[in-house]
């Protein structure tokens, strides 16, 4: 039991450093919602501008992807953890999202917007800050890797019966049509 709990942390600290990568990926690659001031107030400078929407969908694409990697990793190196591997998991995956979010926030653009905004000048473009306004994109990551950890170990008897049990209701349903040319 020591072993596993020791593995479920070693595994929880490597996953949640990697939300370092995640953070800067993020704000290398989400796009800039850009900000213009006339001295008075600062406006978008598009209103309508879907920069801030796509800066969430980024972040929650690449969680998802990174949450996809770590646990393949965490499967290949470790195919005999139990329960303990799984939630140092799910857990590193948490904090290494929360790690990506702060990262992304702290090296991208200043969140004082009216002090960048008197710095740049009365008409000229900035970005506004770094912003995760979906807070829901936080819980990527860990069931991404969640649900392919748990995809990956289907020898286990209750992963079988789980996948048996959704498999079953969704041909009842007719979602999901086997040899049958007749249907579409």
């Amino acid at each position: 039991m020591r072993t596993e709990l020791r593995q479920a942390v070693v595994v929880m600290v490597a996953v949640a450093v990697l939300g370092v990568a995640l953070g800067l990926l993020w704000l290398w690659l989400s796009p800039r919602v850009p900000l213009i001031s006339d001295e008075t107030a600062v406006f978008l400078k598009d209103t309508e501008g879907e920069e801030a929407i796509a800066a969430d969908g980024t972040f929650m694409l690449l969680a998802l992807a990174f949450g996809l990697v770590s646990a393949v990793l965490v499967f290949v190196f470790r195919r005999r953890g139990g329960i303990p591997l799984v939630v140092g998991l799910a857990l590193g995956g948490l904090l290494g999202a929360v790690v990506a979010w702060r990262v992304g926030v702290w090296f991208g653009p200043t969140s004082d917007v009216v002090a960048h905004a008197r710095a740049v000048g009365k008409g000229v473009t900035f970005d506004a800050p770094l912003a995760l306004n979906a807070k829901g994109g936080l819980l990527a990551w860990p069931i991404a890797a969640m649900v392919v950890h748990l995809r990956s170990r289907p020898s286990t008897s209750s992963t079988r019966a789980i996948l048996r049990l959704a498999m079953h209701g969704t041909r009842r349903r007719g979602l999901i049509h086997e040899d049958r040319p007749d249907r579409p």
